[in-house]
């Protein structure tokens, strides 16, 4: 706690305050940052194996062979979400299940099923990207400054 909000603090509450903390579990933060560690890298290393699946039984090159592994991770995330795993899946891993695909499909198709008793269109449609409206918009926001940073270092640096 900062020094500015315990002065506000009375006797009384700092007491309390340090109570509290003698109950409070600790977080194992090390072990979970592991966890999220190799979780995230296995969910990456399974997406490498479709890749190179792809590219190498389809006619796909490497470098259009990442749309098709983009889609096959969606679906198994939704159908995880789908089928109540992926829940149980991320309160094991934390942090290591919002690879970007991945947790971006299980935002989305977790709030499509919490709202399906509302309809298809206001419940399913209008709230489905209520999460995911703003990762949206932030990586579109990024992706025009970071294409603008680009287009004058290119212009001015000869990139």
């Amino acid at each position: 706690m900062s020094s500015s909000k315990k002065k506000n603090v009375t006797p009384a509450q700092e007491k309390y305050q340090k109570l509290a903390s003698n109950y409070e579990k600790k977080r194992p933060v090390v072990q979970n940052c592991i966890r999220a560690f190799f979780i995230g890298g296995l969910i990456c290393l399974i997406g490498q194996g479709f890749h190179v699946f792809y590219y190498t039984f389809f006619d796909f090159t490497q470098r259009t062979a990442g749309d098709p592994t983009v889609a096959t991770l969606i679906l198994i995330s939704v159908l995880l979400t789908g089928f109540g795993v992926y829940d149980r899946y991320a309160q094991f891993a934390g942090a290591g299940t919002a690879v970007p695909v991945t947790g971006f499909a299980n935002s989305i198709a977790s709030a499509a099923i919490e709202h399906r008793t509302e309809g298809y269109v206001l419940g399913v449609g209008g709230k489905m990207f209520k999460l995911a409206g703003s990762v949206i918009v932030f990586g579109t926001v990024a992706a025009f400054f970071i294409a603008i940073i680009k287009t004058i270092l290119i212009q001015w640096g000869g990139l």
